[in-house]
């Protein structure tokens, strides 16, 4: 800050948030969040212009994902801050730091003056971990307690409304304050962890399951460790894949979606004498998975970031605390030895290639084959929701966590093109492959001007069907009538290329491998329209 320019409340704000890593923000500004907008670019956090606060906030998380640093979302007063209630609630349920910083009219001005006036904080109230009323006095304070909240376990969204004279306001001389992160907690000594310890080593078909704790504790690690000493196989759910790299003998993949992995994959858990939930979240699973192990038939371990309200399931004991130390702490002692000697685990990894085989001539699964073929194995990939995710969460190959990017617990469309574009923003130097159905580009096609403005150039793989797919095989399913399920098919290689970027459409594996090889070498956003049938999903997922 210059001596010209002094601080102001929203000063303060902006500056915390640079010190919690953010470089990013996303939004779409109004007269409201001018101050703010200044106070994030003085304090080095760019603005990025979106053209919808939802796409905007999975920008925010595409970055956070990559970079570690709570997502910032600004919206203005009114709509602006109401077209973001749908990414709050999936930042609610996907466990991700999003900072949403809304615009307000002053309390003072509201008591005579109702345009587009609305208690944001009463929207907002059942989605978020906390809500504030940002003031002149207490910013800096506010400030530290939104990151400290949104961060910690489990991470989620924090809202502060900001109101025009309060951001302008100067800043109040107060000392900083800082809550000092808690360090990782370990189970404590005694009869709960000697108990765990000894199912431990007294196990011979143990599994190992995996989920968003983990993930944010970048457990990898110890789950690593651990399942190799006792020769352990390790099943994740989607946003967890490879925390345990998927080519390794011991990785199952990920679950939670498909009832067809679920046939292959459900049968090793009922067969599994020790059940080790390590920061396994259940939010992002189907109603199939409720009560899969009985604490009754084999010993269950839990460690999770927070009791456990949601009776998914139950365990024998449980650690409140950090996955990677509690991992630690479990493997403790624990002798070397090889569990299910059977051959059950590739047994049970054979089974599921060929559940998914990536042979078919033509198809969703041979796009994806294909796709997992060509592109790099550093490869960050997004999906959207819909039938195409499924498939895509069983057969793409993922060997570091955090590079199979998704809303897995509120399966929310018009995801994957936002997420794909903020975690390209974070890593330029990574290939970034956006995959989405016809229907969640459609529905968030402005963000291909985004990706045109900021010279991003992810790949856009579009599962082209002219339908809902997903839904239209569940109608199906019920032996319903088609209905408004089915929509006119656009010409997204002529979309792409009006907004400045390269299109083409595919029919077969040769012209997607060409076109995909021609998108690495762009220095511009590419949309490949691969054309399939809306059956071709029947008997997939």
């Amino acid at each position: 800050m210059t001596a010209e320019a002094p601080l102001r409340a929203a000063d303060l704000l902006a500056r915390r948030l640079h010190e919690a890593g953010c470089r990013h923000a996303f939004g779409m500004p109004g007269g409201e969040v001018l101050t703010l907008v200044d106070a994030l670019e003085r304090a080095g956090i760019r603005f990025v212009l979106c053209h919808h606060e939802t796409a905007a906030g999975f920008m925010a998380e595409g970055v956070w994902h990559r970079t570690g640093a709570p997502g910032i979302l600004v919206a203005t007063l009114g709509p602006g801050a109401l077209n973001g209630v749908n990414v709050v609630g999936n930042a609610a349920q996907d466990r991700v730091p999003l900072l949403l910083l809304t615009g307000c009219v002053d309390a003072d001005e509201a008591l005579t003056y109702t345009h587009q006036v609305l208690d944001h904080q009463a929207v907002f109230r059942p989605l978020v971990k906390a809500g504030f009323r940002l003031s002149a006095a207490g910013a800096d304070t506010i400030a530290d307690k939104a990151v400290a909240i949104a961060t910690e376990a489990q991470p989620g969204p924090v809202h502060i409304d900001v109101p025009i004279s309060v951001a302008d306001a100067p800043a109040a001389a107060v000392p900083l304050r800082r809550r000092v992160a808690a360090s990782p907690v370990a189970p404590a000594p005694g009869p709960d962890l000697e108990r765990a310890r000894g199912w431990l080593a007294a196990a011979e078909r143990p599994v190992l399951v995996a989920g968003l704790d983990a993930l944010r504790d970048r457990a990898g690690p110890e789950i690593r460790a651990l399942a190799e000493r006792i020769g352990m196989p390790v099943v994740t759910s989607y946003k967890a894949k490879g925390l345990l790299p998927e080519d390794h003998p011991l990785a199952l993949g990920g679950a939670g979606l498909s009832p067809r992995a679920d046939a292959e994959i459900l049968p090793l858990l009922a067969r599994a004498d020790l059940v080790l939930c390590a920061g396994y979240d259940p939010i992002e699973m189907r109603t199939g998975w409720r009560e899969v192990w009985d604490p009754g038939r084999a010993a269950v371990i839990e460690i999770a970031a927070a009791p456990n309200h949601h009776y998914m399931h139950q365990a024998g004991v449980s650690f409140i605390g950090h996955t990677g130390a509690g991992l630690r702490a479990l493997a403790e002692g624990l002798a070397p030895r090889r569990s299910w000697p059977d051959g059950a685990v590739p047994a049970l990894r054979a089974a599921l290639a060929a559940a998914f085989p990536a042979d078919e001539a033509w198809g969703p699964a041979a796009v994806i084959a294909e796709c997992r073929e060509v592109l790099p194995p550093e490869t960050i990939a997004t999906a959207d929701s819909g039938a195409h995710r499924i498939l895509l969460s069983q057969m793409w190959t993922c060997t570091e966590p955090g590079t199979l990017l998704q809303s897995s617990a509120l399966c929310t469309m018009a995801c994957a093109l936002p997420l794909a574009l903020g975690a390209k923003l974070a890593e330029p130097d990574r290939p970034v492959v956006c995959f989405t159905g016809d229907a969640g580009l459609l529905m968030g096609t402005g963000e291909l001007a985004t990706a045109a403005a900021l010279g991003l150039p992810v790949i856009v793989v579009v599962f082209a069907d002219s339908s809902l797919s997903l839904i239209e095989l569940k109608q199906r399913g019920r032996q319903m009538a088609n209905a408004g399920v089915d929509f006119p098919a656009p010409d997204f290689a002529a979309i792409a290329r009006g907004f400045g970027g390269c299109g083409c459409s595919v029919t077969d594996r040769e012209s997607l491998r060409a076109a995909l090889q021609n998108a690495l070498q762009e220095k511009r956003f590419s949309v490949i329209s691969a054309q399939i049938d809306r059956r071709s999903y029947d008997g997939r997922i």
